[in-house]
């Protein structure tokens, strides 16, 4: 059997430090950028919060918008029965070979800018979680990708999907991330609870009827509104 010499083995063994140690460096960078990306987020999230209370916040106290923290990784801004939940994941992604982000000219020509973090964009109704309604649905409208040079694109629901796709000259700011969570906004406040048709709901069990009467916990998502047994297959 062939034994490596040392100098073989040394060879070998810088070449996995090597590996190993760039790698590392580099999803430290990417994870220290998105990090900072997230700062930014919860600021701009805030002074939404405080601009409406200067604004309307003597006009409707019935009409909340509220800024809150949940640990490091997750922000929610509440803006009447909407909440946006921001969530900060402590990974670093690469993409599936068929992306086009992986075959644009400027991952090609240095592979490494194509590892980002991810910062996800969720819509649940406030009731969700104002009355503990842990089946409760909420829909990730929104993807923002951060890479090592601070780049940065959003894949996501309607105009969030083609509005930052240019990933080779989108660089992240605090206007670029307003304009991010202002597009969030809008999406939720047009997509409306709808509720199913008469004939869909007419017959209820008395599991259902004592949920429904126990704080309202019916499974609720947005898309829909009121969930029947019958829905729970058929989520789109």
């Amino acid at each position: 059997m062939y034994q490596l010499n040392n100098m073989e083995k040394e060879n070998r063994q810088d070449t996995i430090y090597d590996l190993f140690f760039d790698k590392a460096s580099l999803k430290q960078d990417v994870f220290e950028r998105t990090v900072d990306a997230f700062k930014v987020l919860k600021e701009v999230l805030k002074s939404i919060e405080e601009e409406y209370h200067k604004r309307y916040g003597d006009k409707d106290n019935r009409v909340i918008v509220k800024y809150s923290e949940v640990g490091k990784n997750e922000a929610r801004l509440q803006f009447g029965g909407d909440i946006l939940v921001f969530h900060m994941h402590s990974n670093i992604f690469g993409f599936d070979p068929s992306h086009s982000v992986v075959n644009s000219s400027y991952v090609k020509n240095d592979p490494s800018r194509a590892y980002c973090g991810v910062i996800n964009i969720y819509n649940f109704l406030n009731d969700s979680f104002k009355f503990n309604r842990k089946r409760d649905l909420g829909l990730l409208i929104a993807r923002l990708f951060v890479n090592k040079e601070n780049h940065f694109f959003v894949e996501g629901k309607k105009k969030l999907n083609f509005t930052f796709r240019d990933f080779m000259h989108d660089q992240l700011s605090t206007k670029s991330l307003e304009e991010v969570v202002d597009n969030c906004i809008r999406y939720a406040l047009d997509f409306e609870l709808q509720t199913p048709s008469f004939q869909q709901v007419e017959v209820v069990t008395v599991e259902q009827m004592e949920m429904l009467s126990e704080s309202n916990k019916l499974r609720t998502v947005k898309r829909m509104g009121f969930r029947m047994k019958w829905e729970q297959d058929n989520i789109q």
